[in-house]
């Protein structure tokens, strides 16, 4: 039987921690371990309770959520990070992906929507669909004074044809399902070539690859 999905809840909002808690708690396959009311306390919560994901609010009083993500993700062996946001045009949520999360949540989003999210980063999926993350980096990336296009263009040419043909694809939010059926190839050389990916690119998870793939003007 598979070990359920472990969660940290990070958010300086009791009422958000506790409805958050409720949804997840009543599937079978996500465990909330713990919870925090900073992002000065997760650290500690982490360490104590191991999660697979951390979900984690943006806007904290001592130690925001982006702060934390950006700790926690330079970390070896990192939890997976959901940011949480009020909106999805949120300035800091493009430098939370940036940072390492793999994705974002609205607070009002549907239950079943969660529960989906959780899972997706808990496989190796970001939760971003496509339409949402076109959304998101029209809105709120920046201008390019400082060669950020050249400089992913360049990265993106150390890849083999195959590679990059993934890599675009994660620009675009696809699955590694889709990509799979895209690309004729299985589900497990995606992933292989996913791995590979982040390693050329010295990144550590697909969102990241979407960024990059924007920034070089692919997607």
């Amino acid at each position: 039987m598979t070990a359920p999905v472990r969660v940290l809840i990070v958010d300086d909002d009791a009422l958000v921690r506790a409805g958050l808690t409720m949804i997840l708690s009543g599937a079978e396959d996500i465990a909330v371990v713990g919870e925090a009311a900073d992002g000065s306390e997760v650290p500690a919560a982490v360490a104590a309770h191991r999660p697979d994901v951390v979900l984690m609010d943006i806007r904290m009083p001592r130690v925001d959520g982006l702060t934390a993500t950006e700790s926690l993700r330079g970390r070896a062996g990192a939890p997976e990070v959901i940011v949480l946001t009020t909106f999805d045009a949120d300035e800091f949520v493009l430098r939370a992906l940036r940072a390492g999360a793999s994705g974002f949540l609205l607070k009002d989003t549907p239950p079943v929507e969660i529960l989906h999210a959780v899972r997706r980063v808990a496989g190796g999926e970001a939760a971003l669909s496509p339409t949402v993350t076109r959304q998101l980096i029209a809105h709120v990336a920046a201008p390019d004074p400082g060669g950020t296009r050249r400089r992913a263009l360049t990265a993106l040419e150390q890849l083999s044809e195959r590679e990059r043909d993934v890599a675009l694809l994660l620009g675009q939010g696809r699955s590694n399902a889709e990509i799979s059926a895209e690309l004729f190839m299985s589900v497990a050389t995606v992933k292989a070539h996913v791995s590979r990916l982040l390693v050329k690119l010295d990144l550590n998870n697909r969102v990241q690859v979407a960024l990059l793939v924007h920034d070089a003007g692919k997607a």
